[in-house]
């Protein structure tokens, strides 16, 4: 109820009733803040443990994977990188045994066939040092990094496709990106540790781009869990990015003409064929 109703018909503003309780209302917007900045989650609030058994040794053990429901997701990358409000889930789609050192992603790891068990015992788990580091409460980005890394190479020697190796150097791409964007340009050596971060990251790119490029020619769909309309944009994109127009306007053809490929897919390949007709046009 406003105790100063009627008072514009004096031609005065009713805002003073504000004043009775000033200070008080002061007080509670600075609760309110307060209270908003000390429930920003930390990122081990959205993690549990997962007991894995390792197929390659028979060693168990935990590992971290993020609660189902608990992230927020956020706007993609135009790549279609995911972005979740708090945390990097990207940094908790690998699982390594730490015993043996067979290491994939999540939706790989428990997927061996006996040969490739033997080739991973072999050339991985023979030559492979535990580490006697306790296990950090959350993942850093160097840590996961190095995690897929080990990935791509158990991935080499297990015979897997083409389209998983593709697909683990676009995420440990993926995982630079987002190293760098935590990295400060405050001083010329942390400026240059960022450029390397972001040389890096190119470098897994363009492996990345090759490696889908020979998998759509030679595997089935769904690739990695991946519908061919997602393929082909995040395909698309990957050969604007660098600067192969006429490669990503026949994804885009694809895309744009694809029964299974969302509304939302369908105006972000609009959106990049603009971009493309753009360059082209400088």
């Amino acid at each position: 109820m406003n105790l100063f109703s009627g008072l514009e018909k004096f031609g005065l503003k009713s805002t003073e009733s504000m004043q009775l309780f000033e200070d008080d209302q002061k007080d509670d917007k600075k609760g309110s803040e307060a209270q908003a900045q000390e429930k920003i989650p930390a990122e081990s609030d959205f993690l549990l443990e997962k007991t894995v058994h390792c197929k390659v040794c028979d060693h168990v053990f935990k590992t971290k994977v993020i609660k189902s429901g608990r992230v927020k997701r956020l706007e993609p990358d135009r790549d279609l990188r995911p972005r979740f409000q708090y945390i990097d889930t990207l940094k908790y789609d690998i699982t390594s045994c730490p015993a043996c050192g067979y290491t994939a992603m999540n939706r790989f790891y428990e997927h061996l066939t006996p040969t490739q068990v033997k080739l991973i015992k072999e050339q991985i788990s023979n030559n492979f040092q535990p580490s006697d580091k306790p296990e950090n409460a959350v993942y850093d980005y160097d840590e996961v990094i190095d995690r897929y890394k080990l990935s791509l190479v158990n991935t080499v020697v297990k015979r897997g496709k083409d389209s998983e190796k593709a697909y683990t150097c676009l995420k440990i791409a993926w995982l630079l990106r987002g190293k760098a964007e935590t990295m400060s340009e405050d001083t010329p050596e942390a400026k240059a540790a960022k450029a390397e971060v972001q040389k890096e990251e190119e470098e897994f790119y363009q492996q990345a781009f090759e490696g889908f490029m020979k998998a759509i020619s030679e595997e089935m769909f769904p690739m990695c869990g991946m519908e061919q309309s997602t393929v082909d944009y995040i395909l698309a994109y990957m050969a604007y990015h660098f600067k192969k127009y006429e490669i990503a306007s026949k994804f885009l053809a694809s895309v744009l003409t694809a029964p299974s490929a969302s509304r939302r897919m369908k105006d972000m390949a609009l959106e990049l064929k603009e971009d493309i007709i753009a360059e082209l046009r400088k």
